[in-house]
Formats: structure tokens, C-alpha cells, sequence
């Protein structure tokens, strides 16, 4: 399985907000924004505070996705 932020960005521009901006409201560092835009896995203490800072659920700002790799 594979991890998509794709509705977090398309969250922050319905808001218009930069990732700059989540990340000084989410108080979370550089490299967790770095994981994030490379749709890596990032700890849930994150996910609650960019959850937190939005005033979303966390539905609304991860999917989880099938991995098309694999031959299952």
C-alpha cells in the first residue's frame, strides 16, 4: 500500500494557504514537509497536528492506495 497527501494540498488551496504556512500552524519541521510532499510515510503525532491546525479529519487529508507494483 502507498500513502497519498493529495487531498491535503488540494485542502490547502481551497484555504489558500502555502505549505509554508501549514507548517508554521502545524508547528511540524522542514524534513516532515519534505516526507510529506514525497507522499512518505510521516508519524500520526503529525497527521494530528496538520489535522489539528486545519480543523480536519484526518480522511480529509490522507489516502491510503492500492500498491500497483505488486502481483497479488
Amino acid at each position: 500500500m502507498a500513502i497519498s497527501y493529495n487531498k491535503l494540498w488540494k485542502l490547502l488551496i481551497d484555504r489558500k494557504m502555502s505549505k509554508a504556512d501549514l507548517r508554521r500552524a502545524a508547528g511540524i519541521a522542514p524534513n516532515t514537509m519534505t516526507k510529506l510532499n514525497r507522499d512518505e510515510e510521516v508519524t500520526l503525532e503529525t497527521l494530528g497536528k496538520i489535522c489539528q491546525a486545519l480543523s480536519a479529519n484526518i480522511g480529509d487529508i490522507v489516502d491510503i492506495v492500492p500498491d500497483t507494483s505488486q502481483g497479488e
